[in-house]
């Protein structure tokens, strides 16, 4: 009898794990074990070596999950460290080695992010950057309630500028996974145009446009969202 695998869900940049509660939801509903792994939202390398070492406390086959920010640090977790069998970016980034998150960002027109985030200077001398509260509906989530926008603003977890500008490493998981994409055709952070161009250069197995949909597709658009990542890990 075939082990199910357990689907490790990854955050991006201004959000954070209980970001993914509509699609846990679907997700334990359909009898999957489910993990919504923390990011910490650092570096590319350093966020990905964090869920490398939990991937590696996980018995059987995974399937790893990511929106945004967090396809990067999928991209870049090290094969050798668990049994994947499929990866889904979520309105995610996919990049091949030497891009960046910004690079990307900005190869295709369309994103407003940079002009809707604000600068929050570390004492060591490091930025980080979160999207205005008073823009973020617009910017982040356009599709949800302004009640439930509000709330992902007041809960977003700000990511060090840094990790938006490190390049990827030099081997991509989805150079050897089966992927899967499913986005917005209004997504404001990542140009729907960028996310269709990573899903075609990463010959992704499948491709969901989502009409009307926002960057935040985990929140507006759940049911759509789960049936992706269901149909990835029963491949």
């Amino acid at each position: 009898m075939s082990i199910r695998p357990t689907i490790v869900l990854v955050h991006g940049a201004f959000a954070e794990s209980a970001s993914w509660n509509k699609v846990i939801g679907a997700l334990l509903r359909a009898d999957y074990p489910v993990i919504a792994s923390a990011n910490p939202l650092r570096g590319v390398a350093n966020d990905a070596r964090a869920l490398s070492d939990h991937v590696r406390t996980i018995d059987g086959p995974v399937v790893l999950v990511a929106h945004s920010y967090g396809g990067a640090v999928i991209s870049n977790v090290d094969p050798d460290a668990g049994d994947f069998t499929a990866l889904v970016y979520v309105a995610a980034f996919a990049p091949a080695p030497g891009e960046s998150c910004l690079q990307l960002t900005s190869r295709f027109p369309g994103s407003t992010l940079e002009a809707n985030a604000e600068a929050i200077p570390r004492a060591d001398g490091s930025i980080e950057l979160a999207i205005a509260r008073d823009r973020f509906h617009a910017q982040f989530a356009a599709d949800v309630s302004p009640a439930e926008a509000a709330l992902m603003a007041a809960t977003q977890r700000p990511i060090a500028r840094a990790a938006l500008e490190e390049p990827a490493g030099a081997r991509p998981l989805w150079e050897e996974i089966p992927s899967s994409f499913v986005f917005g055709d209004l997504d404001q952070s990542i140009p729907a145009a960028a996310l269709r161009w990573m899903a075609e250069r990463a010959g992704a197995r499948r491709t969901l446009e989502l009409a009307g949909a926002s960057h935040a597709v985990a929140e507006s658009r759940p049911s759509e969202t789960a049936d992706v990542i269901l149909q990835a890990a029963s491949a």
